[in-house]
């Protein structure tokens, strides 16, 4: 995985950067969002990992599927990557220009797992903590796990927050154990 965010780096970077000085940052961000889904299509990844076919045809074949949710540069953008044998890195582009993007609105998607259903109110103040201690917007996403017992585990990017009965339980078990 270090090498794809390393190949896709420079590419994510100029993409951000475009999009930032042309105040063009949310649909740059939604253009990229349909051609990652796209470039990770099963089908896709096999057109644009087929040597038989040129750049200019791979690009095509990719802005085809997109149609009408692709601008003119972002077509662009698509045949760079192309010319520079690239596509297949479209998902990590995207996800490389999110984390760009998250960073400068000040922003974090934060995964709330839990035993049962949390309360709008419980999911809420969870939100309103957690954004105090990122100092970030935070937008939470909620779901349910009843393999955890009881209790919730958070994961904001590479932040992982277990307070749920089973990770106490296997914690308990490998002190036990050592």
């Amino acid at each position: 995985m270090a090498e794809l965010s390393t190949l896709a780096r420079p590419y994510a970077k100029a993409a951000f950067e475009y999009a930032v000085d042309n105040k063009q940052l949310a649909p740059w961000s939604e253009q990229l969002a349909t051609a990652a889904a796209v470039a990770s299509d099963e089908v896709m990844a096999g057109i644009l990992n087929n040597p038989s076919l040129t750049a200019a045809q791979q690009a095509s074949k990719l802005a085809g599927v997109c149609g009408e949710a692709l601008s003119a540069e972002m077509h662009k953008f698509i045949g760079i990557l192309a010319s520079n044998k690239r596509l297949p890195l479209l998902p990590e582009i995207y996800a490389l220009f999110a984390e760009y993007k998250a960073n400068r609105e000040k922003t974090v998607d934060v995964e709330v797992i839990s035993a049962f259903d949390l309360a709008d109110s419980a999911r809420d103040r969870l939100a309103a903590v957690l954004g105090k201690k990122l100092e970030r917007k935070v937008e939470v996403r909620t779901s349910t796990d009843s393999n955890l017992l009881g209790g919730v585990l958070i994961r904001a990017g590479d932040l992982v927050i277990d307070g749920s009965v089973r990770g106490k339980l296997d914690k308990l078990a490998e002190a036990m154990n050592s």
